[in-house]
C-alpha cells in the first residue's frame, strides 16, 4: 500500500497521463482524405440487374472506368453475379476490354442471355451459369437490343434497328421533299447491296453530264454514300451526328440455341417498341403506332398485339388524349399494365400508370391522383401489386399500388436514389445512389422491408474520404411557391472561418436534384474538398413536386425560376461560416442558360462557368434535336408574334451587354443538343464588349460530356472549373 503522502503525487501522475493516451489513441483514427478529380476513376455503377426466376441469384452491370492497354482513358462494362443466399462478395463473370450489358436469366435459371459488341453490332451472347465460354447466337446486321427469353426458354425476342432503305414498298404519309417523287431514280443502296457490278438495263446510269435523269442518279448515288448527306426531315438532328434517314424498330425471334436464324415477325414503316412476351408465350404485346404523317410530325402512341410468329398483329389500344407505351402482361396474363402521357400537356405531362384487360375495353386509370410521373413499372410475381419508381422531394424511392388501384405507397424511402431495380421470387434487388455511398445494390423483401448492403464496389474508398453531407432547407416565395434546396459545408470547415459558395443548378429544366442524385455526387464533394460551400435548388420547372410547380415555368425560363434559385443563394450566403462577398456560379444544359441568365441580371457573383447551355431561344430551335421544347414551353415558334415575344424576352443574349462578371463557357464540339453556334455567339459577344470571357470547346464529344464523356476529359472540365473560380476567389 502506498503511503498517503504519495497520492498527490499519483493523481497528478494521472491526471497528466490521461490527455497523453486520448491523444495517442486519437492518433490512431485515420485522417479522412479529401476528395480528388481523380476519384472520378475509381467510381463503379451498378445497373441493369436481373433476378434469377428462383430468386436466389442476380446478374448485373458493373460499369467501371480506367486505361485500355494502350493507355487510352475508356469504360468497361462487365457482367458480375451475386449470390443472394450468402454473404459472399459478388463474382466477375466477363471480363476484358467489354462492353457487356443487358443481361437476362433464362427461365431455367441456367443460362444468361447478354448484349456483346461483335464484329462492330451488339449481338446476343449466351452464357451457361455451369460453366463454359459465352458465345455468340446472332449476327443481325443492323444489331440488336433488349432481349427477352420467351416463357419456356426455346425462344428469344429482340428489337433491331432498321433503315428505311431497307424496308419494301413505300410509306403512305407524302413525300416530304420538295418537287420529287419517290423512286424517280435508282435506290443506290440496295443496288450496292444486292452487288450488282453494273446498275444498266433496269436502271438509270449515273452521269455528271448526262440527262437530267442521268444526273439525278448520278446525285442520288453521291448521297447513297453520304457524301453529300441530303436532308429532307424535320428530326434531323441525332446526339452526336445528323440523322437524315429514318429507321424503324422491328421485333425478331430465334431460337436459343447455336445455328439458328433469327426470323423478323413485323415489317412496314412502323415502329414496334417495348414488347413483352404473354406468359404462355402465345402473344406479344407492344407499344406501336400506324403513321398517317410523316413520323417526326406525330407525337403518339398505341399499343398492339400479335402472334408470337408475328401474324395477325393488329392495333390493341387507341386510348384518346393519351400516349401508351411500356406494355406490360400480368403475371397470369390476364391484364397489361402501362404508362400512359397527356397529350394535351407535352412536355409537362406527368407519366401515369393505367391497366386493361387482355380482352380489351376501357383502360383503368391507377396512379392518375398520384401527382408525380412515374417510371419503371414492374408486377409483383403475385399479380397484386404493381411496383415503380418515381422522383419526389429531392428522393429517388421505390413505390408501389395494388393491381386494383387505391393509394401509392412507399416501399423504399429516405434521402436516397433508386435507379434500378428487380424482383425475383420474394426479393427486391436494387441499386442505390446516396451522399455516404455514390452507388451499391442493396437487398430487401419484397413486402417485409430489411434492407442491406450486398456489394462494396465503392464503399471501401469512400469511406477514407471526407464527405460533406448536404442540409436540407426549404423557403418560400412571394408568390406562394415553397422551394426546396440543400447545402454543403466546406468538407474540412475550421471554426471561425469565412468560405466562399459555388452555385449549382440542374438542367431540363424538368430534372430535379437531391441527396440522391448520382450524376452530381462527385463534383459536389470535389467542390466542398477545394473549401466551397455548395448550394443547389429545385426551382419551379423542377419534376419531383407536382404538376402545377412543374409547368409554373411556361413562357418563363428565366425570371421566376432564377429568383428562386437566388432566394435559396440569399439565404445560405448568411449562414456563419459564408463569405457573402465570395460566391460563384456554374451549371450545364438549362443550367447553363441559367448560368448566362443570371449574370446578366445579377452582379453578386465573381465568376460563373456557363456550360453546353442555351443563350438564344430563336437558334436553338433551329440547331437542337429538343426544338420541341419551345412549343411546349412557350406555346409557339419564334416567328409568331405572341411566342417570339416571350422566347426574346427569356433569351440570355438579349441582355448580352449586361453581362460583367467573368464567364468560362464550356461546350462540346458534337453537342447536337443545345448546339454549339450559341456558344460562339455569346463568347463573340462578349469578346466585342472586351468583358472577361474563355471559352473551352471538347472535341469528340456531346451533349453528355459531364456524364458519360471520355473520362480524361470529364476530369479536365472538372479542373478547369474549379481553376477559373480558384482566379476570382479569396479563401
Amino acid at each position: 500500500m502506498l503511503p498517503r503522502k504519495c497520492f498527490p503525487l499519483l493523481i497528478l501522475f494521472i491526471l497528466l497521463f490521461i490527455p497523453f493516451t486520448v491523444q495517442g489513441q486519437e492518433k490512431t483514427v485515420p485522417k479522412l482524405e479529401p476528395m480528388l478529380t481523380s476519384d472520378l476513376l475509381k467510381i463503379k455503377i451498378m445497373s441493369q440487374i436481373d433476378v434469377s426466376p428462383d430468386g436466389q441469384k442476380a446478374v448485373f452491370v458493373v460499369t467501371s472506368m480506367g486505361k485500355d492497354d494502350k493507355g487510352n482513358y475508356k469504360y468497361f462494362r462487365h457482367l458480375w453475379m451475386k449470390d443472394l443466399t450468402k454473404s459472399s462478395p459478388p463474382i466477375q463473370l466477363t471480363f476484358g476490354d467489354r462492353t457487356d450489358g443487358s443481361p437476362s436469366w433464362s427461365p431455367d435459371g441456367l443460362r444468361i442471355a447478354f448484349v456483346r459488341a461483335h464484329k462492330e453490332k451488339p449481338q446476343i451472347w449466351l452464357l451457361h451459369f455451369k460453366g463454359g465460354e459465352a458465345y455468340p447466337i446472332t449476327e443481325v446486321e443492323t444489331g440488336i437490343f433488349r432481349p427477352q427469353w420467351s416463357p419456356d426458354g426455346k425462344k428469344i425476342l429482340f428489337s433491331s434497328s432498321i433503315p428505311e432503305w431497307q424496308i419494301q414498298g413505300n410509306p403512305s404519309w407524302p413525300y416530304e421533299r420538295p418537287g420529287r417523287k419517290r423512286q424517280d431514280v435508282p435506290d443506290w443502296k440496295k443496288i450496292i447491296k444486292s452487288k450488282k457490278k453494273d446498275s444498266s438495263g433496269d436502271t438509270i446510269k449515273p452521269k455528271p453530264d448526262g440527262t437530267l435523269e442521268e444526273i439525278r442518279a448520278w446525285l442520288a448515288k453521291n448521297a447513297s454514300e453520304n457524301d453529300p448527306r441530303v436532308i429532307n426531315r424535320l428530326n434531323f438532328q441525332g446526339e452526336l451526328d445528323l440523322q437524315p434517314e429514318l429507321s424503324y424498330s422491328h421485333l425478331f425471334v430465334i431460337e436459343s440455341k447455336p445455328g439458328s436464324e433469327a426470323k423478323q415477325i413485323t415489317s412496314g414503316f412502323q415502329d414496334f417498341a417495348s414488347a413483352d412476351w404473354s406468359p404462355d408465350g402465345a402473344k406479344i404485346v407492344c407499344a406501336s403506332l400506324k403513321y398517317d404523317l410523316h413520323p417526326d410530325r406525330i407525337i403518339d402512341g398505341d399499343l398492339w398485339m400479335l402472334n408470337s410468329d408475328g401474324t395477325n398483329a393488329e392495333l390493341f389500344l387507341d386510348w384518346e388524349g393519351y400516349i401508351a407505351r411500356q406494355p406490360l402482361f400480368s403475371p397470369d396474363g390476364q391484364t397489361i399494365l402501362f404508362v400512359a402521357s397527356d397529350r394535351k400537356n407535352l412536355g409537362y405531362a406527368l407519366n401515369q400508370l393505367a391497366t386493361v384487360s387482355v380482352k380489351g375495353g376501357k383502360p383503368k386509370p391507377l396512379t392518375f391522383d398520384f401527382d408525380r410521373t412515374v417510371r419503371r413499372p414492374f408486377w409483383a410475381p403475385d399479380g397484386k401489386t404493381i411496383f415503380f419508381l418515381t422522383m419526389n422531394e429531392g428522393a429517388f424511392p421505390l413505390c408501389r399500388i395494388s393491381a386494383d388501384g387505391g393509394r401509392v405507397e412507399t416501399a423504399i424511402d429516405g434521402q436516397i436514389g433508386i435507379y434500378d431495380y428487380d424482383i425475383g421470387a420474394d426479393k427486391i434487388v436494387y441499386s442505390v445512389a446516396e451522399v455516404k455511398n455514390p452507388w451499391e445494390l442493396y437487398m430487401t423483401g419484397l413486402y417485409e422491408k430489411n434492407d442491406q448492403r450486398i456489394t462494396s464496389f465503392n464503399h471501401e474508398w469512400v469511406s477514407k474520404k471526407k464527405i460533406s453531407i448536404p442540409q436540407v432547407k426549404w423557403l418560400t416565395r412571394p408568390d406562394g411557391f415553397k422551394v426546396q434546396y440543400w447545402v454543403m459545408e466546406p468538407a474540412n470547415k475550421k471554426p471561425g472561418r469565412k468560405y466562399p459558395i459555388v452555385l449549382e443548378m440542374h438542367g431540363g429544366p424538368s430534372a430535379m436534384w437531391g441527396p440522391g442524385e448520382f450524376s452530381m455526387w462527385h463534383e459536389f464533394q470535389l467542390l466542398a474538398s477545394w473549401g466551397y460551400g455548395v448550394v443547389y435548388s429545385n426551382p419551379r420547372g423542377s419534376s419531383g413536386y407536382g404538376f402545377e410547380f412543374k409547368h409554373a415555368n411556361y413562357r418563363d425560363w428565366g425570371t421566376s425560376p432564377a429568383g428562386d434559385i437566388l432566394a435559396a443563394a440569399s439565404e445560405a450566403a448568411i449562414l456563419d461560416w459564408a463569405d457573402h462577398d465570395q460566391q460563384v456560379i456554374t451549371g450545364g444544359s438549362y443550367a447553363g442558360y441559367m448560368t448566362a441568365w443570371i449574370v446578366s441580371q445579377d452582379h453578386r457573383f465573381k465568376a460563373a462557368v456557363a456550360q453546353r447551355g442555351v443563350y438564344d431561344i430563336s437558334v436553338f430551335f433551329g440547331e437542337s434535336n429538343a426544338w420541341f421544347l419551345l412549343p411546349f414551353h412557350f406555346g409557339g415558334y419564334p416567328w409568331e408574334k405572341e411566342a417570339g415575344k416571350y422566347i426574346n424576352a427569356n433569351s440570355p443574349l438579349t441582355f448580352v451587354d449586361n453581362i460583367r462578371t467573368p464567364l468560362l463557357i464550356i461546350h462540346a464540339d458534337r453537342d447536337l443538343r443545345a448546339g454549339v453556334i450559341q456558344s460562339e455567339i455569346l463568347y463573340k459577344s462578349l469578346k466585342v464588349l472586351k468583358r472577361s470571357v474563355e471559352y473551352v470547346r471538347y472535341p469528340k464529344e456531346g451533349h453528355e460530356l459531364s456524364r458519360s464523356g471520355n473520362p480524361k476529359r470529364r476530369m479536365d472540365r472538372l479542373n478547369r472549373i474549379i481553376e477559373f473560380f480558384e482566379r476570382y476567389i479569396k479563401h
